[in-house]
């Protein structure tokens, strides 16, 4: 997978995703700091990146809008730190695996994930 990462997560998150084998680029090498979530948004799209943030705007704008792209995975466990969380996170996107595609949502919290896919949102997995 690509992902583009959110100013509100450090660029060590880079590092963790490609260890996994992911691509991963940190917002600020591509763009403002102060970018607009739409604007990280349609560069994740043009692109074919999905983004991974800390952030509750970038799911509510995609299943607000019915977007096909990009998917999101939010990060809700309280911490982001890469050391902290960075394993599990990366065992809950290969868990998703093809199912994290299409505008779906993969929420990250305390020791549990949740992915959500489809126009409407709904739950295909309380674990993935």
């Amino acid at each position: 997978m690509r992902f583009v990462v959110d100013m509100n997560l450090s660029p060590l998150w880079c590092d963790v995703l490609q260890a996994h084998g992911h691509e991963a680029v940190h917002w600020r090498s591509l763009g403002p700091g102060h970018a607009s979530d739409d604007v990280i948004l349609a560069w994740a799209v043009e692109h074919g990146f999905d983004v991974l943030t800390a952030d509750l705007d970038f799911a509510a704008a995609v299943t607000s809008r019915a977007m096909a792209a990009p998917s999101v995975v939010q990060l809700r466990a309280g911490s982001t730190d890469p050391d902290e969380v960075g394993a599990f996170v990366a065992r809950s996107i290969a868990a998703a695996g093809s199912k994290l595609a299409g505008g779906a949502i993969l929420t990250i919290e305390r020791g549990q994930a949740r992915l959500r896919t489809g126009p409407d949102q709904s739950p295909m997995t309380d674990e993935p």
